[in-house]
């Protein structure tokens, strides 16, 4: 659907101030719930503002960068943060609401929402991907969990049977995914920490002219056309995909439909020896449109749900699908991620997590999307896409300077 859902909570009687809180649609059951009682709650506390709650289902990227534009913009929002908002003055800096706590928000997300040493986020929740595989599938094929691209292969090509593939990981047949983490798991990044191109290498280039063979040689292994993408587990815990690629978030869902016979390991790496293991370090932020006409307030309700309350962001990120607090105290009291298949994603995400870099704006994206899809689905020549990227992506670089 493209459509919004809105709900409002109740603001008692007067000149009640309104403020618009945008979310993406979430997979995990209840969090729809969960921000709208969240908005209730606040009431409480202001009763002098009202909280309209609107949830976007659909492409929310689109649907917020068109709204930002327009009079209709939300006051607070989620997304990643990247140095066009901040240079088209779109956020609002928010290092008067971190005060004392500073300190309990793990470096990674502090880094992500930081340009030019101001902080313009605050970081909800730390996600990541990784391969689950069904553990018996794989123990009565004598297959161990893959650690190489390789063995990924492997793997996946002696589990498809009759309707039944061995991969998913997209319905546009692994390509968007495939498209960072053989970049990762090669040992490069698209930027470096001083915002240099870091993917116009021989190691980059050997990575994707490995992935290009690995696409021929799997195509009849790996799904296209399931009915969700993949960030639902359900082509993996219907017996559509004996293997899929999807998130921490999706671990409760998948207990619940399969019990215990799952098992995670991260992207591995190119080959034995070269690269190493992989995985993103994602998740999202809370924004204040600089742009709004409720600034203060907007700031002094994100601070309230998102610094002042440590329960809610236990709740949002434990109760409802798994994902890591940002807060380092929330996260060391986080029982559901101490044992497991979640204690392992935890040890992967601060192990071979890649986090995004605020200065890999729109534009880069674009340029590095295009030669991935050249490359992988097209078939064109590494060397020449990575170089025209690069080209692209210094160009670019050289505006920010």
């Amino acid at each position: 659907g493209t459509s919004a859902s809105g709900t409002s909570a109740p603001a008692a009687g007067g000149n009640a101030i309104e403020i618009t809180h945008w979310y993406h649609q979430y997979g995990e059951e209840g969090t729809q719930q969960a921000a709208n009682r969240y908005a209730a709650d606040y009431a409480k506390v202001k009763p002098n503002v009202k909280v309209n709650v609107v949830w976007k289902p659909g492409d929310y990227g689109t649907a917020l960068n068109a709204a930002l534009l327009g009079s209709d913009a939300p006051d607070v929002f989620e997304s990643q943060l990247n140095r066009d908002f901040v240079t088209s003055g779109q956020v609002a800096a928010l290092d008067d609401l971190y005060a004392d706590v500073k300190s309990d928000f793990n470096d990674v997300g502090l880094r992500a929402n930081t340009v030019d040493g101001k902080l313009y986020g605050v970081k909800m929740i730390d996600d990541m991907g990784m391969i689950y595989y069904r553990k018996s599938l794989l123990d009565g094929a004598g297959l161990k969990p893959p650690t190489t691209l390789d063995e990924l292969g492997a793997v996946i090509d002696k589990l498809t049977a009759g309707q039944a593939k061995g991969f998913f990981a997209g319905n546009d047949g692994a390509v968007g995914v495939l498209g960072d983490e053989l970049l990762w798991s090669s040992g490069h990044d698209h930027l470096t920490t001083d915002n240099k191109v870091d993917f116009n290498n021989d190691d980059v280039i050997a990575a994707f002219t490995k992935g290009q063979q690995w696409l021929k040689d799997h195509a009849n292994s790996i799904l296209s056309g399931a009915p969700t993408d993949w960030w639902d587990p359900s082509a993996f815990t219907t017996g559509l995909a004996a293997v899929q690629w999807t998130g921490l978030w999706a671990m409760p869902g998948i207990k619940k439909a399969i019990g215990d016979d799952f098992g995670v390991v991260p992207w591995p790496q190119i080959e034995a020896g070269k690269g190493k293991p992989a995985t993103f370090w994602g998740g999202w932020s809370q924004f204040v449109n600089a742009k709004g006409k409720n600034i203060e307030e907007a700031k002094a309700y994100v601070k309230w749900l998102w610094i002042e309350n440590k329960d809610i962001q236990k709740d949002w990120a434990l109760s409802y699908g798994f994902h890591v607090p940002p807060r380092k105290s929330v996260a060391a009291e986080a029982e559901p991620l101490k044992s497991g298949p979640a204690s392992q994603a935890v040890e992967y995400i601060n192990k071979y997590g890649v986090p995004g870099n605020p200065s890999w704006t729109g534009a880069m994206g674009t340029a590095w999307g295009d030669a991935v899809n050249n490359m992988l689905k097209n078939g064109a020549d590494p060397k020449t896409e990575i170089a025209a990227a690069a080209t692209k992506v210094e160009a670019e670089l050289a505006k920010l300077k």
